[in-house]
C-alpha cells in the first residue's frame, strides 16, 4: 500500500501564523509530520495553507525544501499576485490555489473565476476550495466552467452531497479527508463519489487536523481498504491524487 498524501499542514511559528476567528493552531513542523507519517509509507503528498497562514509562502518552500521533490505546495494567494510570482512558486514546488471559504484567510470567493483561470494560464494548477458544499449551488454555475477544481473534506455535509456529486459528474475532484470533521455519513460519501467519478476520491489525513472533532486515524485508511477492492484503493490513496498534481 502506498499513499499520496493530498492534504495536510506544516505549522511553523519560525514564520507568520494569524489568528483565525479567535483561533491559534498548535506548532507542527515537518519533523513532526514526517515522524507521524512514518508507518503510513507516504511517498509524496501536498502541504496545503491554512486560513491562519493567510498569503505567506515562506513557510510554505521551506517545507517544500525539507520535504523533496515528491511534495507539492497548496497555497493562497491575493488578487493583486503577479504572473512573476505565480511563476517563482511554481518552480518552487508550488501546484494549486487554495480558497477558503469556510474559514477565510484567502481570497474573496468574487475572485474565483478571474484567478482560477489565471493560475491554471499561467503555471497549469488547480484550484482547491474548502467550503460546505451545500453552498455549491450559487458557484455551481462558475465552478463547471472552471479548468481544474477541487473540493476539499468530502464537501464537509450530508445536505451538500447531492450538489457535490452534480460537479464530480462534471469533472470536479474531492479531497477523501477531514473524517473527523464532517457532518455527514463517510461511507455513504465514498461510494457514491466513487461510483460517480472513479478518478474523483483523493486520500489525505488532513494532520495535524486542526479544529476537527476528532484527528485524523489509522481507521480512516483501513475504512478505505475496507470499502473497495486493491485496485480502488490504490486510485483512492495514490493513483487519483498523485496524476492531479503531477501530470
Amino acid at each position: 500500500m502506498r499513499i499520496f498524501d493530498a492534504h495536510f499542514h506544516i505549522i511553523d511559528f519560525d514564520f507568520p501564523i494569524v489568528e483565525n476567528q479567535g483561533y491559534l493552531p498548535p506548532s507542527y513542523v515537518v519533523e513532526d509530520y514526517q515522524q507521524e507519517a512514518a508507518e503510513l509509507n507516504v511517498a509524496g503528498g501536498a502541504i496545503v495553507s491554512g486560513s491562519f497562514q493567510g498569503f505567506d509562502q515562506e513557510y510554505l518552500v521551506n517545507a517544500l525544501n525539507k520535504m523533496g521533490s515528491t511534495f507539492c505546495g497548496v497555497t493562497q494567494l491575493p488578487f493583486t499576485v503577479t504572473d512573476e510570482e505565480i511563476i517563482n512558486l511554481h518552480e518552487k514546488g508550488v501546484k494549486a490555489l487554495r480558497f477558503n471559504i469556510k474559514r477565510g484567510g484567502s481570497e474573496d470567493l468574487s475572485k474565483l473565476d478571474y484567478l482560477a483561470r489565471r493560475v491554471y494560464e499561467v503555471a497549469g494548477w488547480h484550484s482547491e476550495l474548502y467550503i460546505d458544499a451545500k453552498e455549491l449551488p450559487e458557484i455551481a454555475s462558475t465552478i463547471e466552467k472552471l479548468p481544474a477544481i477541487s473540493i476539499d473534506h468530502l464537501g464537509l455535509s450530508e445536505e451538500g452531497l447531492p450538489h457535490l456529486l452534480q460537479l464530480i459528474d462534471k469533472g470536479v475532484r474531492v479531497k477523501a479527508s477531514g473524517f473527523g470533521r464532517v457532518e455527514l455519513d463517510v461511507e455513504h460519501a465514498l461510494t457514491s463519489i466513487y461510483a460517480t467519478n472513479p478518478d474523483a476520491l483523493m486520500f489525505g489525513t488532513d494532520l495535524p487536523s486542526t479544529r476537527a472533532k476528532r484527528p485524523f486515524q489509522y481507521g480512516d485508511i483501513e475504512l478505505i481498504q475496507q470499502l473497495f477492492d486493491e485496485q480502488a484503493t490504490d486510485k483512492i490513496l495514490y493513483t487519483n491524487a498523485f496524476n492531479w498534481y503531477f501530470k
